[in-house]
C-alpha cells in the first residue's frame, strides 16, 4: 500500500482514502447539486489553517458555507438543538462533519433531527428508538481529523443528557455518511497528546470489539488487523509523525469503528462516566482504563488474549503480557497509568460506579460486570 495517493474502497460506505482526498470535497458537492452545506466542527478545528482552506476552497466554487462549532468536547443534547436551529435559519441542504468524534457525533445527530423533531432521546437505540427514524435525512459527508473514534464510518451518535450526564445512543443505518474523505494529511499536525489519546481510543475499540461476546467473525478479523496497525504505528505517530504512521493510524481507527458494531465492553463503561461527570477527554479516559479492564477480562478469555498477544508480537502469549504491554505503551506515549493523575478522587468512585453500571457498553463484555466490579476497578486504577 502506498500512502501518497488517493484510492477508494466501499466498506461500510464509500471511502476516499489518502493524502489530499479532502480536496475533492468541492467537486463532490457540485456533482451532487449541493450548494448550501452546514459544516459542523469544534471550536479548535474551526481555527486551524486546513479548515479555513477547506471553507475558502468551497467558497471559491460558489458554494455557500455556514459553520457551526459551538459544541462541548463531550457532546450534549443542547449542542444538537443549537446546530439544528442554525441549519434551519440558514436554509442548508446538506451536513458535513469535520473533526474528531465529538464534532462528527453532533453532525450525525443534527442529520437525524432535521426531519425528526420529537424529543431527541425518543430515538435512543437503547429503548428501541431506532424504529422511529422513518423520515429522509439530509445528505451527510464526514471528514475525520483525528485517528480515534472512527465516527466517520459509524451509524450512531453518542450524545449526553445536559442534566443527568447519562449518554444516549442515536442509531440508524440512515445516519451512515454517503461518503468519507479520509485524508491523513489533516492529522499531521495533531499535538502529541491528542495523537496518543485518540490512538489509544482506536486501540480500545479494536480490542474490545475482538473480545465482545456477540459472535461476528468478520469484525474479529478486522479488529485484529486494526490492533496490528496500531502496534506498528502509534508510538511513531506520537513521537516522529510521518505520512505512513498517520495513514496507518487513520486506517486502524476506521477499522475499529467498523469492528465495534460487534460490541464494546467494560473499558468503555469505565471511560464514559469520566467524560460525563468530570469532562475527561474520551480517548484519555479509555487509555488510562484499558489495562485494568483488559486484566479483568483475562479469566475465561485466555484463548483470545493469546491471539492478541501474537498479533502484538509479544514473547509471552498471555493475557498478563498484553496488560503489561498496555501499561508500557501508555508510558511510552506519555499517558498516565493512574486515574488520580487525570483528576479522579476517591470521593468520585461511588458515583462513577453507579454511572458505569448504568452504561450501555458492558452488557457486551465477554464476562458479566457487577456494580461492585466497577467500584473495585476504579479503586484499583486510582
Amino acid at each position: 500500500m502506498t500512502f501518497d495517493s488517493v484510492y477508494q474502497y466501499n466498506f461500510p460506505t464509500t471511502i476516499r482514502f489518502g493524502a489530499g482526498s479532502s480536496k475533492e470535497l468541492g467537486d463532490y458537492l457540485i456533482k451532487n447539486k449541493i450548494s448550501k452545506p452546514l459544516i459542523v466542527t469544534d471550536g479548535t478545528v474551526a481555527q486551524l489553517g486546513f479548515f479555513k482552506d477547506i471553507v475558502k476552497a468551497l467558497e471559491t466554487k460558489k458554494i455557500s458555507v455556514t459553520v457551526f462549532s459551538d459544541i462541548h468536547k463531550n457532546p450534549v443534547k443542547s449542542d444538537v438543538y443549537k446546530g439544528t436551529d442554525i441549519y434551519d435559519a440558514n436554509k442548508r441542504d446538506a451536513i458535513i462533519g469535520i473533526g474528531g468524534g465529538a464534532a462528527i457525533d453532533v453532525a450525525r445527530a443534527i442529520v437525524l433531527r432535521v426531519n425528526h423533531r420529537e424529543d431527541l432521546f425518543k430515538y435512543d437505540d437503547l429503548i428501541g428508538g431506532d424504529v422511529y427514524v422513518t423520515n429522509d435525512v439530509p445528505h451527510f459527508i464526514t471528514i475525520p481529523t483525528t485517528a480515534g473514534t472512527g465516527s466517520e464510518v459509524g451509524r450512531s451518535a453518542i450524545i449526553a443528557d445536559d442534566e443527568t450526564h447519562q449518554k444516549k445512543i442515536l442509531f440508524s443505518p440512515k445516519l451512515l455518511a454517503k461518503i468519507v474523505f479520509a485524508d491523513p494529511q489533516l492529522t499531521m499536525e495533531l499535538p502529541p497528546f491528542i495523537t496518543a489519546a485518540t490512538g489509544m481510543d482506536a486501540l480500545t475499540h479494536n480490542m474490545e470489539a475482538y473480545l465482545a461476546k456477540m459472535p461476528h467473525p468478520m469484525c474479529e478479523g478486522i479488529a485484529l488487523e486494526g490492533i496490528w496497525l496500531i502496534h506498528q504505528s502509534l508510538e511513531g505517530a506520537v513521537r516522529r509523525p510521518d505520512l505512513e504512521s498517520r495513514s496507518k493510524m487513520l486506517i486502524a481507527s476506521l477499522m475499529g469503528a467498523v469492528a465495534f458494531q460487534k460490541g464494546l465492553g467494560v473499558v468503555h463503561s469505565l471511560a464514559h462516566p469520566l467524560s460525563s461527570l468530570l469532562d475527561t477527554h474520551h480517548g484519555l479516559a479509555n487509555a488510562v482504563n484499558i489495562p485494568y479492564g483488559m486484566e479483568f477480562n483475562i479469566e475465561g478469555c485466555e484463548g483470545k488474549f493469546k491471539r492478541i498477544a501474537r498479533t502484538l508480537e509479544l514473547k509471552e502469549e498471555t493475557g498478563k503480557a498484553v496488560v503489561d504491554y498496555l501499561f508500557t505503551l501508555n508510558s511510552k506515549i506519555n499517558i498516565p497509568n493512574r486515574l488520580r493523575e487525570i483528576g479522579v478522587k476517591q470521593e468520585h468512585v461511588e458515583t462513577l460506579a453507579d454511572l458505569a453500571f448504568a452504561d450501555f457498553a458492558h452488557p457486551n463484555n465477554p464476562k458479566p460486570v457487577k456494580r461492585d466490579d466497577f467500584r473495585q476497578l476504579y479503586s484499583t486504577a486510582l
